[in-house]
């Protein structure tokens, strides 16, 4: 069962890698963005978050999705002024690709990741992110930051019912009516309380990471 408990979270740490050094700026909630210029709905077909997680040293590595429930950008002078964005955790899933071991389930794992250990979706069914600001790109592109990253964006997750704001590089375009963002960012999972097998004074425990990887692309149009 212990062994069980150590690989459900090495896939669930969700939204976002263990390997990675880099972790992105965190504090405490901003002010959110003003909603300034023309809105741009967000296409759920097409837009997504991705999440991957490892057991320290980058082993086991797991990863999966989860659906945009809404969203919402403006767009005023060909640039994002705003950006509010609602993710559906009820629809987290493993990808079966990264459990590789014959005697575990995708199935298994999602389950783990949804109950009260980790995400609770039945009390906490949605997460979300609001753009705080967006500024253009200064200094050295991280490593693992998506290639053609152009701006920084800030914005406040809530997740569990904490929010805190990040900031990550982003690529971020607006041609002829439609906006996009992509990004990819590391977090500390326990930052918002996700706390489940974190305890490094019990080996098994140990060797699971903290941190998560997270993969945004959003799409959207007038």
């Amino acid at each position: 069962m212990k062994k069980l408990t150590v690989l459900a979270f090495a896939g669930a740490a969700l939204l976002f890698t263990a390997c990675n050094d880099k972790k992105e700026t965190v504090k405490d909630a901003q002010e959110v963005a003003a909603k300034t210029g023309d809105a741009y709905k967000v296409d759920l077909a097409t837009s997504n978050v991705n999440w991957k997680a490892f057991h320290k040293g980058g082993f086991a590595p797991r990863w999966g999705t989860l659906n945009l429930k809404s969203g919402e950008v403006t767009v005023a002078d060909n640039a994002v002024t705003s950006g509010d964005f609602v993710i559906d955790m009820t629809t987290l899933k493993v990808d079966p690709a990264s459990v590789t071991e014959a005697d575990k389930k995708p199935a298994d794992l999602e389950a783990h990741l949804k109950n009260e250990d980790f995400f609770n979706v039945t009390e906490n069914p949605t997460a979300d992110f609001k753009i705080t600001s967006v500024a253009d790109l200064a200094g050295e592109l991280p490593k693992d930051a998506v290639a053609g990253s152009n701006k920084t964006v800030s914005g406040n997750l809530t997740l569990l019912g904490k929010t805190l704001n990040v900031s990550f590089p982003a690529k971020v375009t607006v041609t002829e009516g439609k906006a996009a963002v992509e990004a990819k960012f590391t977090v500390n999972r326990t930052d918002w309380g996700i706390k489940f097998g974190t305890d490094e004074t019990d080996p098994a425990e140990w060797m699971i990471s903290k941190d998560i990887e997270i993969g945004i692309n959003v799409n959207a149009a007038k």
